[in-house]
C-alpha cells in the first residue's frame, strides 16, 4: 500500500492532492459523487439548519424528531418495501437484523458474504455463487427441516457479479425461506437506481429482507433495513435499535429531497461506464459487467503503471491483509470525459 495516501487531510474526490502532486482518483464507493455534489451539500446544510448537527438521543427516547419516521416511510416507498428502519450505520443495520433472523431457522451463508452479516466468524465458503446455489437447493429440499435463513450479498463488487436468486423457485413450497440480502453496493446504482428488491421475484414461501449501507451511492452516513411490516415492527422492538442513536437528521433530509440529484448523477455515471466499457470490451485482462462502475484488472502491475501517470486506483489485500492484492478502477459521476480519457491513455 502506498503510504503517502494513508493519512490524507483532504476530502476524497475526482482529484487528490498529495505533496504538491495532483492524482486522478478512481477508487472508493461514492458512485454518484454525492460527497462533492454542491446541490446535495446545500440540502445537507439546509437540513443542519432545520434539525441541528446531530441527535444523540436513542430511538427509544420519549422525545423524537419526526423526520426519522418520515425518512423510513419515504425509503420504503422509494425502494419497493412495505416498511423500513434506518440506523446510524450499515453495520448496525446488518447486525441487529441477522441476530433476529438467526432465530427464524437453519442458517446458510452464500459465498463472500460481507463481514457485517457474520454472526460470529467467516463461514469460509469459497465456491462460485452458481454452484453454491445448486447445492443449497438440494440440501434444503432433502432436509427434514422446514425453516431456513439464507444470507447473502446482492452482488460481488470486487470481481463484479450481480447474483441471480431465481434458484429459490426450485426450493420445495413446503419450505419457508427467509432471504437476507446486503445491497450496500447496489442500492442507488443497480436496478435503475432502486434496490435489489425489484429483481427478486415474489413467491409464497419466501420472505425477503434487505439491508444496506446508505453511505456509498446514496452518500448518507446511515444504514437501512427494508422488509415487510411484520419484520420491521419486530426489529424496531430490539434493544439494538431502541438503544442506539440515530443518524444525522440533516443527512436524511438531504436524502429525501435529493431524488432529482440522484437521478441526474446516475445518468452521468452510466455514461462514464459506457465510455470505459466500450474501450475495454474484448480485452481479457479486464472483468466488468453492464452498468456497474467497477472494473477489475487481472494484471496487478497496471496499478503501478497508472500511479506513475498520477492516477490512483483501488488496490488492497483481500479478504484479509495476507490475501492477494485486488486491483480495481472505480468510476463515479464526479469524473468527467477528460478524466476517463487520461485514464484510457495511461493503460
Amino acid at each position: 500500500m502506498q503510504e503517502e495516501f494513508k493519512d490524507l487531510a483532504i476530502p476524497l474526490g475526482p482529484q487528490i492532492r498529495v505533496d504538491d502532486k495532483i492524482y486522478l482518483y478512481f477508487g472508493g464507493t461514492a458512485y454518484l459523487g454525492i460527497p462533492q455534489n454542491d446541490d446535495f451539500i446545500k440540502l445537507y446544510v439546509e437540513g443542519i439548519k432545520k434539525y441541528g448537527l446531530n441527535n444523540g438521543t436513542s430511538r427509544g427516547n420519549n422525545v423524537q424528531l419526526g423526520i426519522y419516521g418520515d425518512a423510513e416511510n419515504f425509503a420504503a416507498k422509494k425502494f419497493g418495501a412495505e416498511a423500513s428502519l434506518i440506523t446510524s450505520s450499515g453495520y448496525l443495520a446488518a447486525q441487529l437484523t441477522v441476530k433476529m433472523l438467526s432465530n427464524f431457522g437453519e442458517i446458510r451463508y452464500a459465498p463472500s458474504s460481507h463481514p457485517a452479516l457474520w454472526l460470529k466468524v467467516d463461514q469460509k465458503i469459497n465456491d462460485a455463487f452458481s454452484s453454491w446455489s445448486i447445492r443449497l437447493v438440494d440440501e434444503i429440499n432433502q432436509s427434514e427441516k422446514t425453516k431456513w435463513v439464507v444470507i447473502s450479498n446482492s452482488m460481488n463488487n470486487l470481481y463484479p457479479e450481480i447474483y441471480d436468486y431465481s434458484f429459490l423457485k426450485d426450493i420445495s413450497k413446503e419450505k419457508q425461506i427467509t432471504l437476507l440480502v446486503d445491497d450496500s453496493h447496489g442500492i442507488g446504482v443497480n436496478n435503475h437506481g432502486l434496490s435489489a428488491l425489484s429483481s427478486i421475484h415474489n413467491q409464497e414461501n419466501l420472505e425477503v429482507v434487505l439491508i444496506a449501507s446508505m453511505a456509498k451511492a446514496l452518500g448518507v452516513d446511515a444504514g437501512i433495513v427494508l422488509g415487510s411490516e411484520k419484520i420491521i415492527r419486530q426489529l424496531k422492538k430490539s434493544n439494538e435499535f431502541l438503544g442506539a442513536s440515530p443518524p444525522s437528521a440533516a443527512g436524511l433530509f438531504a436524502f429525501m429531497q435529493g431524488d432529482e440529484i440522484y437521478r441526474r448523477e446516475l445518468i452521468k455515471l452510466k455514461d462514464n461506464i459506457f465510455t470505459l466499457s466500450d474501450e475495454l470490451k474484448g480485452n481479457d485482462d479486464w472483468h466488468f459487467i453492464e452498468d456497474f462502475p467497477v472494473f477489475f484488472f487481472k494484471n496487478a502491475d497496471i496499478s503501478k503503471k497508472l500511479l506513475t501517470n498520477n492516477i490512483l486506483v483501488s488496490s488492497f489485500s483481500y479478504p484479509d491483509k495476507d490475501g492477494p492484492i485486488v486491483n480495481r478502477i472505480v468510476l463515479s459521476s464526479w469524473h468527467d470525459k477528460s478524466d476517463i480519457k487520461k485514464l484510457i491513455e495511461s493503460f
